[in-house]
């Protein structure tokens, strides 16, 4: 488990928790994007994907547990839980997409938001 860093806001820092939390459950191409400047309802997006349902729910639990245990905010809803293809964890200031590959292939929400910005979250 990763610890918050200091050097980040607040906001962005819970992204970067969620980013590794993935990454710690074998999230594939975990991806930040900062979506901010020209997204008037969120300022990130945490992109990753499992390779199949089990792991797509191992993902969404660990990042809720992190986020948790770190004293983080709860996801004001999810959306897609019941399938497991995509879920959506919307807390408010990130939005976290952990999709299925099939899912993650078909909608590119990397190439929508391509032009924007990525921030590094791995632990050097």
């Amino acid at each position: 488990m990763s610890e918050p860093n200091p050097s980040t806001t607040a906001e962005t820092e819970w992204a970067l928790v969620a980013a590794r939390a993935a990454d710690d459950k074998l999230g594939v191409d975990t991806v930040v994007i900062d979506v901010g400047p020209v997204l008037a309802i969120t300022d990130h997006f945490v992109i990753t994907s499992g390779r199949n349902a089990r792991q797509v729910r191992a993902i969404v639990d660990e990042i809720e547990a992190q986020l948790t245990a770190q004293g983080g905010p709860k996801p004001l809803r999810i959306e897609g839980r019941d399938s497991m293809e995509w879920v959506l964890m919307d807390f408010g200031e990130f939005v976290v997409h952990v999709f299925d590959d099939e899912r993650r292939e078909y909608y590119e929400l990397e190439r929508l938001w391509g032009d924007r910005p990525r921030v590094d979250f791995h632990v050097a």
